[in-house]
């Protein structure tokens, strides 16, 4: 086995293995009857010339923010309100709170370009003429409104039944889910999935791999091989790090894998380092030796020392996969503008991870503001009290616990410009 695994191998997780050989074997005898699964594709009609309006609508029709409306509204974008009016007012016609539907549109805007009489309509009513309640259909689909966008009332009856499952807690019915013939690897999907939430994997990343269609719950021996090699390494199932090793390692041969690790070996980092990476990270394991090197170029010549660079990506891996240009700019902009000193960043790595424009920039122009009227000292506060606090705690610690009622505007109003 090779070096990562042999590194990160706990007996607890082997234990966790040989209880889940059995429990995939349990689930393969059920699925003899399935055969594929397929995913309706709606075309959702990205432009600018319809962005304005759709952010528009999606603010006063559903009280979004400006920020989450602006994100839907490169995903899909309309012109006129009435096809999706009709959506809003069928999910609202079944049961669907305001709350609810806002969810809905948010994880999954396309559903506002959805036919409502020819499509919607008919795949909800069916599910109600399976016996689902109002308040079962509103929570499932609230949960995973993605599901609508499934083709054919036998897929969406076993997506369904899935989801129905898991939410309220109950053992799998594998015998249960096999009563229809869904197309494409769905099969595969559920019985994998079926294993991962008894590893206690949460419910968010099992529905997403769920309603994917890519790896790697689509297999069958490449996802048991795989899952084995994560478990070993030690990742905990109820975090979101497991998906995400499990993601990695299922496009990896052990090979490949060892030739990562040596990579980082090469490059100054030893084993213990590329180990502790790959668990805060393991996307890190992605990077290739071109982006190693010109990360280190560009560390290097801001200033920082080898062991330096070293020491953040140990305690930030995403810094080594960022590009040179905007490394440069966030350091030119927090060392040169803000008098943040090198070291503080070697201490603060994941602030190079947050955006310069929203972010950064609007909170360092508040502290500036603060400084100039001698408010909170003639030096700028550690980094992490100005950066790495929330939102609301940052407004709470430095806008709005002034007396002064038109300071606090002021400084919302800078804040919110900038």
């Amino acid at each position: 086995m090779y070096s990562l695994i042999l590194h990160g191998r706990r007996s607890v997780e082997l234990h966790k293995w040989r209880n889940l050989r059995v429990s995939l074997q349990k689930a393969s005898s059920f699925f003899n009857s399935f055969s594929s699964a397929s995913a309706l594709h709606l075309s959702p009609r990205v432009g600018g010339k319809g962005k304005n309006f759709t952010v528009s609508y999606l603010v006063k029709s559903l009280g979004l923010t400006t920020n989450i409306a602006e994100s839907i509204s490169k995903k899909v974008s309309f012109e006129e309100k009435g096809n999706s009016d009709s959506v809003l007012s069928l999910l609202r016609k079944h049961g669907f709170t305001d709350s609810q539907i806002s969810t809905i549109i948010t994880e999954y805007p396309k559903l506002l370009l959805a036919d409502a009489e020819k499509s919607l309509g008919p795949k909800l009513q069916f599910l109600q003429s399976r016996g689902a309640s109002s308040s079962e259909l509103t929570q499932i689909v609230s949960s995973v409104p993605e599901i609508l966008g499934k083709r054919g009332h036998k897929t969406i009856s076993v997506y369904y039944d899935f989801v129905k499952e898991t939410l309220l807690d109950k053992s799998s019915k594998y015998e249960k889910l096999c009563h229809s013939f869904p197309q494409g690897n769905l099969e595969n999907k559920i019985r994998n999935v079926s294993v991962l939430r008894e590893l206690g994997v949460p419910h968010r990343s099992l529905f997403s791999l769920l309603l994917s269609d890519r790896q790697p719950v689509c297999g069958k021996e490449k996802f048991e091989e795989t899952l084995k090699k994560v478990v070993e390494m030690g990742f905990d199932p109820t975090t979101g790090k497991f998906v995400e090793a499990l993601q990695v390692i299922y496009g990896m041969s052990e090979k490949t894998i060892e030739e990562k690790v040596n990579l980082y070996k090469r490059l100054g980092f030893d084993v213990g380092d590329v180990w502790a990476s790959f668990k805060k990270c393991p996307v890190a394991l992605r990077v290739t030796e071109k982006k190693m090197s010109d990360s280190i170029k560009t560390f290097l010549g801001l200033g920082f020392s080898r062991d330096e660079f070293a020491m953040m990506v140990k305690n930030f891996p995403p810094c080594i996969g960022l590009s040179a240009e905007m490394v440069k700019r966030k350091a030119d902009f927090l060392v040169k503008k803000m008098n943040w000193t090198l070291k503080a960043l070697v201490s603060n790595p994941s602030v190079l991870g947050y955006s310069l424009e929203k972010r950064i920039v609007p909170r360092c122009n508040v502290i500036k503001v603060l400084i100039s009227k001698g408010l909170i000292g003639s030096k700028v506060p550690p980094m992490s009290s100005v950066l790495a606090y929330t939102n609301q705690e940052f407004l709470r610690r430095y806008v709005k616990k002034h007396e002064d009622k038109q300071l606090v505007d002021q400084l919302m109003a800078i804040y919110l410009a900038s």
